[in-house]
């Protein structure tokens, strides 16, 4: 029968990277170990097959006469049928194999814990107002979590009692078993079946956890959130989380904080951003007026002359740092708004500032004396 073409063995191109090959070949490797195919007679063929291909291609000048003779290529050197490649010096990769059969990065199942286990975090999502993050907070929240059982201190065993060490493993939670493969004579360790892996066993469990050493409850615990707070950021309260196993130290509970929209203020990293309604005549003539600050209200002084979109700082109005580095500052943008509905007087007066504005229809010539101030004039003597 003519032998596969080694490209075709592994499944990859003839243009096929070295990282390539050697994917393909643990990957068809895993499958097809006779190990794990014991079931199937010529699982043993097909690994031999795969391992010469690999042997040939991950070789850089055996690959280049594989690629320019094919089969012919092979001579005494490489082996015949690929004989070589399962004597101790043909194939100089093996090592590393065995090591993902029996332990390593594919291996099989992993060893069981046996000694102190951390416990779990929690994760709590907390929502609060841009109010509550500028002052910071202080809140009783609820923890659902695994705890030891108060019963029998954590040991599953009935008070009065405690786990014996496991017999079949010795207290180790594991066994070996030793195979003779085409390798040679193999050690594998594996969970203990008697003891599911654990090293101990309780023959008399504690009632009130059923052996498990934890219990669920609710519980409260009180967080401290600093001012400043924006959504996103992450607290941990350590200790709070699950209790450990078989003595080992509680996981920690971790707060993400949103912060929710607020009606009002835009915030942008510690400052904040709102808008403000004006008065045409607020925004003609200047006023003081009071707007809206996170702490209350402030005040602030709108000069005549004032534009759409003008934009008033007020410095350390804004959100106050986290890691307590003062404040941010708040803007103002002011929206000039234009009345709809005016009484007759008004209209009256605009035409007068009308006519003002456009006096012996020269603009130059109004110019001379401010508009404002014309304005003022006309108000005055309406007045």
């Amino acid at each position: 029968m003519p032998k596969r073409d080694y490209y075709e063995v592994l499944g990859v191109d003839r243009n096929a990277s070295q990282d390539e090959i050697k994917k393909a070949f643990r990957k068809l490797a895993r499958k097809h170990h006779p190990d794990m195919n014991r079931d199937d007679p010529s699982a043993e063929e097909k690994f031999k097959d795969i391992n010469e291909a690999y042997e040939v291609l991950s070789d850089s000048d055996k690959r280049s006469q594989y690629d320019r003779f094919g089969h012919a290529a092979q001579g005494s050197s490489w082996g015949q049928g690929g004989s070589q490649a399962w004597d101790s010096g043909g194939f100089g990769q093996f090592d590393s194999i065995f090591d993902i059969f029996f332990g390593g990065g594919f291996g099989g199942p992993r060893a069981p814990r046996t000694g102190p286990e951390r416990g779990r975090d929690i994760r709590y999502d907390l929502e609060m107002t841009l109010e509550e993050a500028a002052s910071g907070l202080e809140r009783e929240i609820p923890i659902g979590r695994l705890e030891a059982c108060e019963a029998c201190n954590g040991t599953g065993a009935k008070p009065g009692t405690s786990p014996t060490t496991c017999s079949a493993c010795g207290g180790t939670g594991q066994v070996s078993e030793t195979r003779s493969t085409m390798f040679g004579i193999s050690s594998v360790s594996r969970p203990c079946s008697k003891c599911s892996g654990q090293g101990t066993i309780i023959t008399d469990p504690c009632g009130t956890c059923s052996g498990r050493g934890r219990v669920y409850k609710t519980r409260k615990i009180k967080i401290k959130v600093p001012p400043g707070v924006d959504s996103g950021i992450r607290m941990r309260v350590a200790g709070e989380g699950e209790a450990g196993v078989r003595g080992g130290p509680p996981g920690d509970v971790y707060v993400y904080i949103t912060v929710k929209p607020h009606p009002v203020f835009k915030r942008h990293g510690n400052d904040l951003i709102c808008e403000e309604p004006l008065s045409i005549y607020q925004a003609t003539l200047g006023a003081e007026i009071e707007v809206p600050s996170i702490d209350g209200k402030s005040s602030l002084r709108i000069p005549e002359g004032t534009q759409t979109g003008t934009s008033f700082r007020l410095r350390g109005k804004g959100m106050p740092d986290v890691r307590g580095r003062g404040r941010g500052d708040q803007y103002v943008r002011v929206r000039v708004v234009t009345p709809t509905k005016l009484s007759e007087n008004e209209k009256e007066l605009f035409r007068e500032i009308a006519k003002i504005q456009g006096e012996d229809g020269s603009r130059e010539k109004s110019e001379s004396k401010n508009f404002f101030e014309k304005v003022r004039d006309a108000w005055e003597k309406r007045a």
